[in-house]
């Protein structure tokens, strides 16, 4: 340290012993830290380090192979309507309506072009099932428990000692089980697929997701055999 630089060593009785203090320098560092060896033209005289490689591309797949899916969800796609689910032959929701949402995933071969077919045809067909719905009390036609009675001014709705009437405009008749997601999914699939103009297509799965509220959606699936 600049503390001990300069001064002299002290013997046992006291006396001077000639010797000096010095501080320690330590020896050049050797092997595999020693600086690197330059040659006349001033490059540096070893082997560059091996520097990092792109990944192979993996092989594109097969036209059989090449599937897309595509997620159709627009805001467009939602209506407003009423209904009352039913839990037994006895017990059901009183009437109620909500601002019900519509998603749809449509799986297809990719073309030569890079493209799906034109998904447009599914949104013109969904926004034209929806608007059919919007507005309406939702009806069950195909219910065990649930009778249906058309006639005169007045559609009534028979469930276990009730008789509910509704003015006919006011009300659709749906061919499902129940007022519910899963049926209404199910049955948003079944339109779907009943279309020539989406059955002419190359679709190979059909996901339909209907929601009644926030994270509560109910889905409902279709693939070609």
């Amino acid at each position: 340290s600049k503390f001990l630089k300069g001064m002299r060593a002290v013997g046992p009785t006291g006396g001077d012993t000639g010797r000096k203090y010095t501080r320690h320098r330590p020896r050049e560092c050797r092997g595999r830290h020693r600086p690197d060896k330059t040659s006349a033209s001033g490059v540096l005289d070893r082997a560059p380090p091996d520097l990092p490689r792109e990944p192979a591309m993996t092989s594109i797949p097969s036209r059989a192979d090449d599937l897309v899916t595509i997620e159709i969800a627009k805001e467009a796609l939602n209506f407003s309507a009423g209904h009352f689910t039913m839990f037994s032959a006895t017990e059901r929701e009183d009437l109620h309506g909500h601002n019900w949402r519509v998603a749809c995933e449509i799986t297809a071969p990719v073309g030569d072009d890079g493209l799906c077919f034109d998904y447009n045809i599914i949104k013109r067909r969904l926004k034209a099932i929806i608007d059919t719905l919007d507005e309406k009390v939702l009806l069950p036609g195909a219910s065990a428990w649930l009778r249906i009675e058309r006639g005169g001014e007045w559609l009534i709705a028979h469930f276990d000692q009730e008789r509910i009437p509704f003015l006919p405009r006011d009300v659709l008749v749906l061919e499902i089980r129940n007022a519910s997601v899963e049926e209404l999914a199910g049955w948003f699939v079944e339109r779907l697929l009943a279309d020539p103009e989406i059955s002419d297509q190359d679709v190979r799965a059909i996901r339909i997701g209907v929601s009644s509220g926030t994270n509560q959606w109910g889905w409902r699936q279709w693939r070609a055999a």
